[in-house]
């Protein structure tokens, strides 16, 4: 006999799964950025002199 389905969770569990591998491509971006610049971002000029 099939179970019952759990749409809620099953959905869920989707956006479970879409957010972590999202934060961890941002995580990886992020790494690679510092690497290529490792004194890290750059100051944008105030405008004051």
């Amino acid at each position: 006999m099939a179970r019952k389905p759990n749409y809620q969770f099953e959905r869920m569990e989707r956006d479970r799964q879409k957010a972590l591998k999202k934060a961890e491509k941002l995580r990886e971006r992020e790494r690679a950025a510092t690497e290529a610049n490792p004194q890290g971002p750059a100051e944008p000029p105030t405008g004051e002199s």
